[in-house]
């Protein structure tokens, strides 16, 4: 496969996949999601907005919750208007698991609140597809539990990957100046 050119601001946080172009956009997928609160939304229902996406799973006991503390890290980064413009969706790749309810539960007990975070899930094969948009890799393993990377991407109101980081550990200072050229 051929190689692509990327604006730098994208790669300095780590390159993307080959496959990525500056113009793809998760919106393209035109994949319906349910929220933690039970609607059904289109991913792209978020257009116009800077957003941090990921996956996860509600059962996951170490790196998902070590996500979701990053995400919040990075908002503490921002001021009150600056976090007004951005939205936070994580969706899970556990889609049999993670019902309506165990992400409403899941939303509650963490302090997830709508709509500035959103919870969702979506059936197997749009979960797949999305991970394979946002480079994001998993499988399940035999014991219920999922390998997958950890990755938060930063998307611009158009859907498209800015930037994008594996720093789960606080805020990836990087990261947040992406997020605060775009907000």
């Amino acid at each position: 496969m051929k190689r692509r050119t990327f604006n730098a601001s994208i790669l300095s946080l780590s390159a993307l996949p080959t496959w990525a172009t500056v113009t793809d956009s998760v919106y393209n997928l035109q994949m319906t999601l349910t929220n933690q609160s039970g609607q059904s939304i289109s991913i792209d229902a978020m257009r116009g907005r800077p957003v941090i996406a990921t996956m996860f799973y509600t059962s996951c006991q170490m790196v998902c919750p070590m996500i979701v503390e990053a995400i919040r890290a990075t908002e503490e980064k921002l001021t009150p208007s600056q976090r007004d413009k951005l939205a936070v969706l994580m969706v899970s790749f556990d889609p049999d698991r993670d019902t309506v309810e165990v992400l409403k539960a899941t939303a509650e007990k963490r302090g997830l609140t709508a709509p500035h975070w959103t919870l969702a899930r979506s059936d197997s094969k749009s979960v797949r597809r999305l991970a394979a948009v946002l480079g994001i890799q998993y499988r399940p393993t035999k014991d219920g539990e999922f390998n997958h990377s950890s990755v938060i991407l930063l998307l611009d109101g158009e859907g498209r990957i800015k930037a994008r980081t594996n720093q789960i550990a606080g805020a990836d200072p990087q990261l947040v100046r992406h997020i605060k050229s775009l907000v």
